[in-house]
């Protein structure tokens, strides 16, 4: 006999925290529906940008349970040593064709919405499966924080990871070297084209040619993409300094000037607001400036700027801008892409997200329920069932 295929992460029974599988007879006799909403409790901004539910439903709502998920969950909780309630899946196999019985009422993704709102609610359809509200918080929570707190896909755990991330950069840039979450946003979302690149030398590019011949590696690089919108070379594997001053300033300033793209100088290394600020100041020196409309800060010209990739945190962002503002140093004159500062920095905490139940119908009568620990207010949970409103059109944000 051959032996058992695993469904490579796809089974919505399996895709939940283990103890969930003994939840479905601790509720009380009579119940018929489960009530639940997520939201974001507080943390270090003052608003979300919801994405993510959409991808969560194609992917894994839309896909229904089979014989073979129930037995493989069977086997795989067993193992575990706690109950399975294979009578409940095989119903809902059977009554509902494999499709959880599910509401589920949200905003509309993309929406910027100031914490402690409800950002979606979700109740069962069918009276005799209200525990499937709450055993699908794990997927659906996780489904919700991670792209709404959130780019970089080395920077991740996984292909998902840098999928769903990619995915949540994607509403509000269409510049992205991580091809998942490009993927991600034309199979869930039908995007046309919604990401772009530009070719980009690496180290292994550089050193392949050799330290005394550095000069003809960007040399090579600007020659085979001459025209492209922007071309970006790494600039540090030897001498940060003499490649800005000696290479671009020097020996390739007319091949970037006449490039027809924008080239882009990027250090790798170093402290990131010391060393943007001086590859700047370095390129001033040799391509010049002006002056932008404020009247002080310096700009460079429009076939010349800098990039950073490297070390780069909300943290560190902030004190880069300080830095160039100290030195007068024009925030266009920069292009700055974030990796894992932006996926592997956060968690669940960031924004405080949650999903609790806030009512339950027992026998035809619906009944707020909540949490209200003594110990810490933070977490009272909100109260029977949800709607959000926009009153006159505030949307309630900070300016």
């Amino acid at each position: 006999m051959a032996p058992r295929v695993l469904s490579n992460f796809d089974n919505i029974i399996l895709n939940t925290d283990t103890y969930k599988h003994s939840h479905w007879n601790l509720y009380p006799p009579g119940t018929s529906h489960v009530s639940s909403y997520i939201e974001s409790r507080g943390g270090i901004y003052p608003a979300t940008l919801f994405v993510g539910l959409q991808a969560f439903i194609k992917k894994h709502l839309l896909r229904p349970i089979t014989i073979d998920d129930i037995d493989e969950a069977e086997i795989v909780t067993r193992q575990h040593e706690i109950p399975f309630n294979r009578e409940g899946w095989l119903g809902i196999v059977n009554e509902h064709d494999g499709y959880l019985p599910v509401e589920i009422e949200a905003i509309a993704e993309g929406t910027v919405l100031p914490i402690k709102n409800v950002l979606v609610q979700i109740v069962n359809t069918d009276p005799k499966y209200f525990w499937v509200t709450s055993f699908i918080e794990t997927a659906l929570l996780r489904a919700i924080w991670y792209p709404t707190s959130d780019y970089g896909a080395r920077g991740v755990s996984s292909q998902e990871s840098a999928a769903l991330g990619g995915l949540a950069h994607l509403v509000n840039f269409r510049q992205t070297n991580t091809i998942s979450g490009s993927l991600a946003a034309t199979l869930y979302y039908n995007a046309l084209r919604p990401a772009i690149s530009q070719p980009n030398s690496e180290h292994s590019t550089v050193t392949a040619w050799g330290r005394d011949n550095e000069a003809d590696a960007h040399a090579n690089l600007i020659k085979q993409y001459k025209g492209w919108p922007f071309v970006v070379a790494v600039s540090d594997s030897y001498d940060l300094e003499g490649a800005v001053k000696d290479i671009f300033g020097t020996q390739l300033k007319d091949e970037v000037i006449n490039s027809g793209s924008v080239i882009l100088v990027r250090p790798d290394s170093g402290d990131p607001p010391t060393v943007i600020s001086e590859t700047i100041e370095g390129l001033f020196d040799k391509f010049g400036h002006t002056t932008n409309s404020k009247g002080y800060y310096k700009v460079l010209p429009d076939y010349i700027r800098a990039a950073q990739g490297d070390g780069l945190t909300i943290e560190s962002l902030k004190r880069i801008y300080a830095e160039l503002d100290r030195r007068g140093i024009a925030a266009d004159n920069i292009f700055l892409g974030m990796g894992g500062g932006l996926l592997q920095y956060i968690n669940r905490d960031t924004l405080s997200f949650t999903q609790k139940a806030n009512a339950i119908n027992i026998d035809g009568q619906w009944k707020d329920i909540y949490k209200q620990p003594k110990s810490d207010t933070q977490k009272t949970s909100k109260r029977g069932r949800l709607a959000l409103v926009i009153r006159d059109g505030a949307s309630g944000i900070p300016k």
